[in-house]
């Protein structure tokens, strides 16, 4: 299931434990069975103890009795009794200050804290600003900690004093101008539950707004600061923002992008990269997506050893001879893995500070540089016509506990991260995750979006496993940007476009926390998720299949068969082609829950009621609300699953025209839609499903046709991919399959021509469902339409997908002595192929290659 395996997104190998921790008792295992929900209620397990027994809470300074309340507690929290706790809240703020145990006749256990904090601290904390504020040039250093001892600042070698304030719970200390650009971490003195001792964490700030390489100390600086203002950024021009629903969007990795890996690559115009980048500008892309540009904890900072004295750390490269090793060995994998926890890659889906840019793409990650040279990059792609996307992964950590690469919980420890009914820390995003229902990692989310959006105009944010939030977290992440005003704020915040991934799944799943931001549940907000279905339904099968050549309806499903026994017999094929077409229909309604059409089995159905694996297809309610993509940073690119499923002798050219169909599909639908850099350039990671750690050598996008598509670099990764060698190795020794210029410069002048009539034809820019309803319907859906091939008529256009290998002829009765043309667009276009596609008037009848989309557009007076 998509839902499952998302969980892998991000999935890295966490750091091991650091040197410094070697001396530490080993952490012990969860056991914190009782919450403390807030200041008078305890939840106790119905199933921990006897109920009629007393019960108490075991503090520093004595116990709390606990009384049972009448009327127990929510549906939530069923298995359990409800209990009163007989304190006076100064009681409860000096009793969470120390070690809590919950007691009965011959049980002790732990207790989770994070309700009974934020009944006691939010209303205050969630007021106040942390981390650097400046006023009239005097920084004030802010962290909340209302569980620590004590907390003091250790600031460029010295240690100074910290006020603590018992409302908030916030610490600060306010400071002379000559603070400013001075390294600094907190040392806090806290108990922590799971070492079961109170210790003391240097750590950095969370709110930090910039760092030393390798994050080890937080810097005290000022991001209005105009040292850190490039040339022209006060005056800054974006491109106009496009309604969200129009958003065509390229999802890029740094150092996919340039050799370079940095963000300085982004200001060079005469690039490779930055002149493709400019031509989908110029033909209607509007948003180039950047993978996490955040600081993430897995890559090492510092380029080289630095001259004199030790490093901190120093990036490796793979020590072999990659180009010269045979197109289908083991070998390139085995030496990039042998590098690959200490190279320069990594996805960075593995947050450490949420809030600084990413130090290993700056020129120098000891200081603000980064801070400089990532506006400078927002400026590069602003001139080439883009406005700048961020992923954004706040629902998890790198870290917990009293890891070295834990921030968060050696701070306020066991209040950050969800905790399981035993107390240990959720992990079904992959890591350690986080709290967003927590009233004060909520504020850091709002906190760390408005930041990046005001001081870096960052201008969209996706959202990294969004169904781990509360839709209430993501709704107040809107109202926040929303506030923001070109004369308050230099931005203007309703411009900002939010989406994210909607799946449902883990301890989360089916709002059993709180109302989650999962794809039916975002509908009408105006805030998208991705769009599984039609995904699927284009490419064929799911990521995770054991056989990856199931085929789906841009790779040959019943109409060009391959050899694999799991695409079942061609009556099984047949069907399951038809259902994927109404899955594809879907899709291209913006996949609306309520548009009504005639599904394939001859059926009024509306989005809703086509099934997409035992859910609704349909669950959008308004364009805008799903988007649309055939393939993203996650499992094979889209050129490597046509590899696997289309049959092996296909050849270059017609691949190529597969792909372009596969891309039409979510391109020329209602609503936004994205694509992965490259994509167009029929790019390749050597069949790689998970590259997050697989280094440049599988992961660059080649710009030059001439050096291929990277197709045939060895086998992918064992790790996640040794499963599919077999099926595999004769596609990669295959040189076949290794396009040369011609079919990779015609798929991307074909997928340009394509959003410039997606761009330019405002029937692709419909606001509502209603709109949608009145002028798109599909005349030939039903019991008699054509085996792959999608016929949708769109105001005065008439859009014909044919996925087979030969010409179709499809005749709409209805549209007969109308007068219909190919669009100017391919008609003067770059595909010689499509030029021959046809209208004959008198029968209504559309005639299209095979492997080709053809848009046509009536005569109009």
């Amino acid at each position: 299931m998509r839902r499952l395996a998302v969980a892998l997104t991000a999935l890295f190998p966490l750091l091991g434990p650091s040197p410094a921790h070697a001396a530490e008792p080993a952490p012990q295992k969860p056991d914190a069975k009782v919450q403390w929900l807030d200041r008078q209620t305890i939840a106790w397990p119905k199933n921990l103890g006897d109920p009629t027994r007393p019960h108490r809470l075991v503090h520093e300074g004595g116990a709390f009795t606990l009384t049972p309340r009448p009327g127990g507690l929510t549906a939530a929290y069923a298995a359990y009794d409800a209990f009163h706790v007989e304190a006076t809240p100064e009681q409860v703020r000096s009793a969470l200050r120390g070690p809590l145990t919950a007691e009965t006749d011959g049980v002790t256990t732990g207790v989770q804290i994070p309700g009974v904090l934020d009944d006691l601290y939010a209303p205050a904390a969630t007021k106040a600003h942390l981390g650097p504020t400046f006023r009239n040039g005097r920084p004030t250093l802010s962290v909340w900690a209302p569980t620590a001892r004590t907390v003091a600042l250790e600031l460029d070698g010295r240690t100074l004093p910290m006020r603590r304030d018992d409302a908030s719970g916030v610490w600060s200390a306010t400071g002379p101008r000559s603070w400013a650009g001075k390294p600094y971490r907190y040392a806090v003195t806290v108990h922590a539950p799971t070492l079961r001792k109170t210790v003391v964490n240097h750590v950095t700030d969370p709110y930090s707004t910039a760092l030393t390489a390798d994050s080890t100390h937080s810097l005290v600086t000022d991001l209005a600061a105009p040292t850190l203002a490039p040339p022209g950024w006060q005056g800054l021009r974006k491109p106009k923002p496009v309604p969200f629903r129009d958003a065509r969007i390229q999802e890029l990795h740094v150092r996919d992008f340039s050799p370079r890996g940095d963000y300085l690559a982004f200001t060079d115009p005469a690039s490779p990269g930055m002149r493709h980048l400019k031509g989908l500008a110029d033909a209607g892309t509007s948003y180039v997506h950047l993978l996490p540009v955040f600081d993430f904890a897995t890559v090492p900072e510092l380029p080289q050893l630095p001259l004199g004295g030790a490093p901190i750390a120093d990036q490796a490269t793979p020590p072999c001879d990659l180009p010269a090793l045979p197109a289908d060995s083991d070998e390139q994998q085995k030496c990039v893995a042998r590098t690959a926890a200490r190279d320069a890659y990594n996805w960075g889906y593995d947050p450490l500070h949420y809030t600084v840019p990413e130090g290993s793409y700056a020129s120098d990650p000891d200081g603000p540089r980064r801070t400089v040279e990532f506006r400078r990059m927002v400026q590069g792609l602003a001139g080439a016509g883009l406005r700048t996307v961020m992923d954004v992964v706040y629902n998890h950590t790198a870290a917990s506990g009293q890891d070295d690469k834990s921030v968060l919980d050696r701070i306020v420890p066991g209040y950050y991260h969800r905790l399981l009914d035993d107390g240990a820390v959720a992990t079904s995003t992959c890591c350690a995750n986080t709290a967003p229902e927590h009233a004060m990692m909520g504020k850091l989310v709002v906190d760390s979006v408005v930041t990046w959006a005001k001081e870096y105009k960052v201008d969209g944010f996706r959202f990294d496993l969004m169904g781990h939030h509360p839709k209430a977290n993501i709704l107040a992440v809107r109202a926040a940007l929303d506030a923001l005003t070109p004369a308050k704020d230099g931005v203007d915040g309703k411009s900002v476009i939010l989406y994210g991934e909607g799946w449902n799944f883990g301890e989360v799943a089916d709002d059993a926390r709180f109302v989650q931001a999962t794809q039916k549940n975002m509908a009408g907000t105006g805030i998208a998720t991705f769009s599984d279905r039609s995904r699927d339904a284009i490419r064929g099968g799911g990521p995770f299949d054991d056989d990856p050549r199931v085929q789906g309806f841009a790779s040959g499903l019943f109409t060009d068969p391959n050899a694999s026994p799991a695409n079942g017999s061609p009556a099984e094929q047949r069907a399951r082609l038809l259902h994927t077409q109404d899955l594809i229909k879907v899709g291209l309604t913006g996949n609306l829950a309520a548009y009504r059409f005639t599904d394939s089995t001859g059926r009024s159905v509306r989005g809703a009621d086509v099934d997409y694996n035992g859910q609704p297809a349909g669950y959008a309610a308004a364009p805008g609300d799903a988007l649309s993509y055939a393939d993203a940073h996650d499992n094979e690119t889209l050129y490597d699953a046509l590899a696997y499923k289309l049959p092996p002798a296909t050849p270059a050219a017609d691949r190529a025209r597969a792909q372009v169909l596969a891309l039409a599909a979510a391109t020329l639908s209602q609503g936004p839609a994205l694509s992965q850099a490259g994509t167009d350039l029929l790019r390749s990671k050597s069949l790689d499903r998970n590259s997050y750690d697989s280094g440049d050598w599988f992961n660059a996008i080649h710009w030059n046709c001439a050096e291929g598509n990277g197709f045939g670099r060895g086998l992918p990764p064992a790790a996640d991919n040794a499963a599919k060698w077999p099926y595999a190795r004769p596609l990669l020794a295959d040189p076949a399959l290794r396009p040369g210029c011609g079919p990779i410069t015609a798929a991307s002048a074909a997928y340009r021509d394509l959003l410039r009539i997606r761009t330019t034809e405002k029937a692709f820019s419909l606001p509502t469902a209603e709109a949608v309803q009145s002028a798109l319907s599909f005349p030939l859906s039903g019991r008699d339409e054509t085996p792959g091939v999608i016929t949708m008529r769109l105001g005065d256009l008439v859009v014909v997908l044919n996925a087979t290998p030969q010409e179709r002829a499809q005749t709409v009765p209805a549209l007969a002595g109308a007068g219909y043309s190919l669009h100017p667009v391919q008609a003067r276009g770059a595909d010689p192929v499509v030029k021959s596609a046809s209208y004959t008037a008198g029968t209504g009848t559309f005639t299209v290659p095979g492997r080709t989309v053809a848009v046509f557009r009536g005569a109009t007076l």
